[in-house]
């Protein structure tokens, strides 16, 4: 499961962060690690970004970048 599977209001926990080079980097570098708990708080009203609580700090997002994190 991913976290653009999550549903509203639902915490989950990261398992591993996909993806290569500078766009793994920027996600790990935003604290979405293996091991961290992100609690799903919204998603826009067309979807896309996804706003989430990481780390004590609001986040928001993209799908496409979401679809990268495997969480459990």
């Amino acid at each position: 499961m991913t976290l653009r599977d999550v549903r509203i209001g639902k915490t989950c926990k990261v398992t591993k962060v996909h993806g290569e080079g500078a766009l793994r980097r920027r996600i790990m570098d935003m604290g979405i690690t293996k091991g961290v708990e992100i609690y799903v708080r919204k998603y826009a009203p067309l979807g896309d970004p996804i706003e989430i609580n990481v780390r004590n700090y609001e986040l928001s997002i993209r799908k496409a970048d979401a679809e990268l994190i495997e969480v459990e």
